[in-house]
């Protein structure tokens, strides 16, 4: 009462103050009517907001944009659930934003491209299993000629001419199975299912005869099966390669050349009809065999360079022996296959999120075959070079199709070769 009364009175005596007071409570009372203005304004932009938010999710959704930012891992915020309402959720653009433009995390595995050799560029992830039917079919073709007697004067030659043309068709159907040891390492087992047809189209020597004559040998059968260990040496990233170390073994489990029945040793003079060739076609190498190699992949935007080095030997064989027709067991002794050095390059490019394509070139060089330490006299080095074109369409994340065709580009190389590769992730 008392305070009251005080300030009735100093009111009273200074109508100065009063008037300053009354002022200032107007001002105030003007802004919080600008203020409600403004809230009911912002309240306006945050309804409008959504409902452009709502309409740029339909047109994501019927572009399919959702979808490729997933492919490509860009971390693209779900606009679809940040329209429910003008609120600021977890799932929201303004809840987001931090993370737009953020550096996507570096991925240590090597970038995929479409395969054109047996060995893989990305390893299985660990705990996981790859399942890869595949299917291969080569043709390849040679002429041979050989010259038996002696020559009076050049260009004339008094003896047998020996021709021969050979069609040579292969199947292989496999089957691979690679599981992801650790982030690393990967173990594959290979399985091949190999069928073989060989046209040899000759005429009779000592016969006189100007017809040709078609011998015809064929063998399928399992082939040889292989376990192949690989190891990513380092992380490598953009503008820094990928190493994979390898180590592979192959058994002999095949058919054995050694095991067919051959129609005699060379075209024997006792036997005219006798071609020299094994009556049923082997479908192995006959011998064990030790591979290692390193494969590298070089990301360059917007291609990946890649390549491939491997070194193959072949264990030697004693006591071989094999079966001639008429003439029983031949005792061959120790014999040794040509090691073979093998080097490979190629280059991928991506077409979108789900297509590359890849071309490169494989050359294989093949050592002499040996016979009790020493080189046969009818063997000798080769040099195999193939141009490989390869293509990649990727169905799904655990489905994708490969497919290579390889040309040959010296004589001893197969004509042509067509892969076909279904890699199933389970």
């Amino acid at each position: 009462m008392w305070i009251g009364t005080c300030l009735a009175q100093e009111t009273a005596v200074d109508p100065a103050l009063r008037e300053r007071i009354e002022a200032q409570g107007r001002r105030i009372d003007a802004m919080r009517s600008r203020m409600a203005e403004q809230l009911a304004e912002l309240d306006q932009m945050k309804r409008e907001l959504a409902a452009q938010e709502m309409q740029y999710a339909d047109l994501r959704r019927a572009v399919g944009l959702d979808v490729l930012n997933d492919a490509r891992g860009t971390g693209a915020p779900d606009v679809a659930s940040s329209a429910q309402g003008p609120q600021a959720s977890p799932s929201s653009p303004v809840a987001a934003a931090p993370s737009v433009g953020r550096r996507p995390a570096q991925d240590e595995r090597p970038p995929e491209v479409a395969p054109l050799f047996d060995q893989p560029g990305v390893l299985t992830p660990p705990g996981k299993l790859i399942v890869e039917p595949s299917y291969q079919y080569g043709y390849s073709s040679s002429d041979r000629v050989a010259l038996v007697g002696y020559t009076v004067i050049p260009a004339i030659l008094i003896g047998l001419v020996d021709v021969r043309q050979v069609k040579t068709t292969t199947q292989t159907g496999a089957v691979a199975l690679r599981y992801g040891l650790t982030r690393r390492m990967e173990l594959e087992v290979r399985i091949p299912y190999v069928d073989t047809h060989t046209d040899t189209i000759s005429r009779e020597i000592f016969t006189g005869t100007a017809q040709d004559r078609l011998f015809t040998t064929r063998g399928k059968g399992l082939g040889d099966i292989e376990a192949t260990l690989r190891y990513q040496l380092n992380e490598g990233g953009a503008d820094s390669p990928y190493y994979v170390g390898w180590f592979r073994a192959k058994s002999r489990t095949g058919r054995d050349p050694f095991e067919v029945t051959s129609d005699c040793v060379t075209r024997c003079v006792a036997n005219y009809t006798g071609t020299g060739l094994p009556l049923r076609s082997p479908t192995g190498s006959g011998f064990y065999s030790a591979q290692a190699g390193l494969t590298w992949l070089y990301p360059s935007d917007p291609v990946v360079f890649f390549g491939n080095f491997s070194y193959l030997h072949n264990f030697e064989r004693h006591g071989v022996s094999r079966n001639v027709l008429g003439a029983g067991r031949e005792f061959l002794g120790s014999v040794k296959a040509g090691d073979i050095a093998d080097v490979s390059l190629g280059m991928g490019l991506s077409l979108n999120e789900k297509a590359s394509i890849s071309i490169g070139y494989d050359q294989a060089f093949v050592g002499r075959t040996q016979q009790a330490g020493r080189a046969l006299p009818g063997s000798a080095r080769v040099t195999l070079g193939s141009l490989l074109i390869g293509g990649s369409y990727r169905f799904n994340e655990k489905e994708t199709l490969n497919v290579t065709l390889g040309v040959g580009i010296t004589r001893d190389t197969p004509d042509s070769t067509v892969t076909v590769r279904l890699p199933v992730t389970l």
